[in-house]
């Protein structure tokens, strides 16, 4: 099924969780700043973010990725949603390796994830 067969209002749900993956990416990229890797082992350099978008969520980049890849399969197809799903499942996996890295790393990391109880999305998870 390619686009232009889906209902309106699909695409334009698309366009919207598009938007907002892109917001989201952007807002928390600047936030992290030299910080940002794409490794889950914390830069020696880095220095630990509670504020802003990381005052809600503790991995608003992956949930920014993930976001992109549903809106992506609203726009184009549904069958997008298999990677995207797999992309998930990594993303979640890759952030239990990074928080354990992140606790050695920052001694005030287990106050933060405490406090911030949500690893993606605010609210449910």
């Amino acid at each position: 099924m390619c686009s232009s067969d889906l209902e309106p209002w699909l695409r334009i749900a698309g366009g919207v969780l598009e938007l907002a993956a892109i917001a989201t990416f952007v807002v928390s990229r600047v936030t992290l700043g030299r910080a940002f890797t794409p490794l889950p082992k914390p830069r020696d350099s880095g220095t630990l973010q509670t504020n802003g978008i990381y005052a809600h969520v503790r991995h608003p980049i992956y949930t920014a990725v993930v976001t992109a890849g549903a809106g992506l399969a609203l726009l184009v197809s549904w069958i997008v949603l298999i990677p995207t799903v797999v992309l998930a499942v990594l993303f979640w996996l890759k952030s239990l390796r990074e928080e354990a890295w992140l606790v050695i790393r920052y001694p005030g990391y287990d106050r933060y994830r405490q406090a911030t109880r949500y690893r993606f999305i605010p609210g449910l998870f």
